[in-house]
């Protein structure tokens, strides 16, 4: 099943009276958003969320983080114990949207060529030939990511930030819309690789799944005992409407005061005692990405500073890493962005100078 058709920017009706939306004034043309084109994004982000939450039972905030990683053009990475639900997230939104989906069940023998493809020669042609792996597909879950060797993890790197593929000096393109949601084990488990630092930095947001409340772990066991739910799931839209989607968030309007408080919040952390590695200028396009989305899910077409707050820590955290001395203080990067939100104040200029 597919939404309706997005009304083109410049001719979507509009009621008597109605304005453009705060925060777009001096926006012209495609880069207006209107009211009717924020009310049916935010409308159809919502009957998403609801179609996946008859399956993931009491995780609200996870799947709207899902979604807003989904509609910034991001990859999201679900870390958690075994069993708490990372892997049903994954396919239930992959089941939520009519787009192609492929699986890869990350092992220590997968290999690089099984992700991106491998060129075969052919017999009967006499020719080389292209078999593509299962990274083509509009949606690419990796199941514990972490359990294969960082050889095959680093065969995601070209196509996560350039949604591309090379083998044999040969690039193929990656149809969009193209997403990985990836899960894995926290790395003191056993038989897990840690993520080399640049594809922590691939991810545009991190999150941690958490057990389940008594109520929702109770309607659980009463509704997934006898039949797997996601199997019933129904798409609520195709890769036409999440491709329209997507172009609709990056029209949102982002002030220059708002990405002055990114770039400062995101310089404190490469300044920071306990950081031995702060956030790269990939973080920061990443967090004003998904601060639009978060927005237009918000009902608005414009960026306060409070999304960048609500999104700095799933955004920011899984990036940095702490010193040693912040380990042995039992400061992880998750407190030291949230700290940093607090001592960062809003409406900083490129200079550092306050404004009023």
């Amino acid at each position: 099943m597919s939404v309706d058709t997005l009304p083109a920017g410049r001719d979507a009706p509009r009621t008597r009276g109605e304005g453009p939306l705060p925060g777009t004034v001096g926006q012209q043309g495609p880069q207006a958003l209107d009211r009717t084109q924020v009310d049916w994004l935010a409308g159809t982000a919502h009957r998403i969320q609801e179609r996946i939450e008859t399956v993931v039972e009491g995780k609200a905030e996870v799947v709207r983080l899902a979604l807003t990683v989904l509609l910034a053009e991001g990859h999201l990475l679900i870390e958690d114990v075994p069993g708490v639900g990372k892997t049903l997230l994954a396919k239930a939104l992959a089941r939520s949207l009519d787009c192609t989906v492929r699986r890869i069940q990350f092992t220590p023998d997968l290999l690089p060529s099984d992700v991106t493809g491998v060129t075969v020669y052919d017999q009967h042609r006499g020719e080389f030939e292209f078999k593509p792996g299962a990274v083509f597909a509009n949606l690419v879950v990796g199941d514990e990511i972490n359990r294969a060797s960082p050889k095959t993890q680093s065969s995601l790197l070209e196509c996560m930030a350039e949604h591309q593929v090379t083998v044999d000096g040969t690039t193929y393109p990656l149809e969009p819309p193209f997403m990985v949601i990836a899960t894995q084990n926290p790395v003191e488990m056993e038989g897990t690789y840690p993520l080399p630092e640049a594809q922590r930095d691939r991810f545009m947001a991190r999150v941690a799944m958490g057990y389940p409340g008594p109520a929702a772990e109770l309607r659980m066991l009463e509704g997934h005992t006898q039949t797997n739910p996601v199997e019933d799931l129904q798409p609520v839209a195709g890769t036409a409407d999440v491709v329209k989607l997507i172009e609709t968030v990056r029209a949102v309007y982002v002030s220059d005061e708002v990405k002055h408080y990114v770039i400062n919040l995101v310089g404190a952390t490469r300044d920071h005692p306990d950081l031995r590695l702060g956030a790269s200028p990939r973080a920061s396009l990443h967090l004003v990405r998904a601060a639009r989305a978060h927005a237009v899910l918000g009902g608005r077409g414009f960026v306060l500073p409070d999304d960048i707050k609500q999104l700095a820590v799933p955004v920011l955290a899984h990036r940095l890493i702490p010193t040693a001395e912040a380990r042995i203080g039992r400061r992880d990067a998750q407190q030291i962005v949230a700290d940093l939100l607090d001592r960062v104040p809003v409406g900083l200029a490129a200079g550092g100078a306050h404004r009023t």
